[in-house]
């Protein structure tokens, strides 16, 4: 049996700044409350929402764990009251609204996915942001159905990459756009149909071009500002945006009679403020519906890279220079 600590390292921060404000510092092991489970965390995944909090732009909804990191992989060692007993012992990733950058973490049970033989848990730790992210919105708000052509921006990001593979897999044809020649290879290395360099190529002109003037079924978009305008010009009739950040700003200006003669939909959504509930259900789609594709080998996240939970600031660093490609995940000793 497990001994458990009552504290354990976390890595936190004092005051809002760049990456080295981020340092090791000994918090209380959480207790599981109701319905949820602590997990000896083996690796924890790095995300952008991670470095929108670090800068005191994205605080850590009520009831969550005040320090960073949104998903974790590791062993439940307790449970806490109504969790289900089999889960104790188990190898598990899940989706959490903080606390994932320590060595203990407590998550919904709900908000657990197994974790099969055909992943490491570096791997594992690396799945649940972007592919809850991606699910819901290319797939539950942008309706994306076997054959449609999709615009993804940010193409070798986390949320980039997950959308390429899942695309492949539910039989979508995905354009990205990334930010240099080599980026863009490396997309279509992964699996995307077509890639743009932004920098030196209008994305407007090149889905005319790549499409024949259809246009596109859905533009999944974490840039905002200017593009969502520019992101219109690219659907096809009937075509949804999904805004999931807003890189470039929060405020745009669009044509709303060409939104009303073309029967376009805008929505959008952020997955970290949502319920329990909600997680829950999502979760138990994606163990019907992805998880069988996880447990043959057939999707695996793209790792950049992995740094020691002490180097969280220089993960962020990583980050925040936009060279990765793929997901940045933190390991503690027993990570795999």
């Amino acid at each position: 049996m497990t001994t458990i600590p009552q504290t354990m390292t976390a890595i936190d921060f004092e005051a809002p700044g760049g990456p080295e404000v981020l340092k090791p510092f000994e918090r209380p092991v959480p207790k599981p409350g109701a319905g949820e489970v602590l997990i000896q965390v083996a690796a924890a995944g790095v995300n952008r929402p991670d470095v929108m909090q670090r800068k005191g732009l994205y605080p850590s909804p009520p009831g969550a764990a005040a320090w960073p990191g949104l998903e974790v992989a590791g062993t439940v060692v307790t449970l806490g009251d109504g969790a289900e007993e089999a889960l104790l012992g188990t190898r598990v990733c899940a989706l959490v609204a903080g606390g994932g950058y320590a060595e203990y973490c407590a998550a919904p049970a709900g908000q657990c996915l197994p974790v099969p033989d055909a992943l490491t848990m570096v791997e594992a730790a690396a799945l649940p942001e972007t592919l809850f992210t991606v699910w819901v919105n290319l797939f539950e708000r942008g309706y994306a159905a076997p054959g449609d052509t999709v615009l993804v921006h940010g193409g070798t990001s986390g949320i980039g990459t997950m959308a390429i593979q899942l695309g492949t897999l539910f039989d979508l044809k995905v354009i990205v756009t990334a930010g240099s020649a080599a980026k863009c290879a490396r997309a279509l290395e992964i699996g995307a149909a077509h890639a743009i360099d932004y920098n030196t190529q209008d994305f407007v002109a090149e889905v005319e071009r790549i499409t024949g003037g259809a246009g596109v079924a859905v533009v999944l978009d974490m840039i905002g500002g200017d593009y969502l305008p520019r992101n219109l010009q690219c659907l096809a009739i009937e075509g949804r945006h999904v805004s999931i950040a807003m890189q470039r700003g929060a405020k745009a200006e669009i044509a709303i009679f060409d939104l009303m003669v073309r029967r376009l939909t805008l929505t959008g959504s952020t997955l970290r403020p949502r319920s329990v509930e909600f997680k829950t259900l999502v979760a138990e789609e994606l163990h019907r519906t992805v998880w069988p594709h996880v447990e043959a080998g057939e999707l695996k996240p793209v790792i950049d890279s992995t740094f020691p939970l002490a180097d969280a600031a220089k993960a962020h660093a990583r980050m925040e220079s936009s060279e990765h490609v793929g997901k940045i995940v933190l390991t503690m000793e027993s990570a795999g």
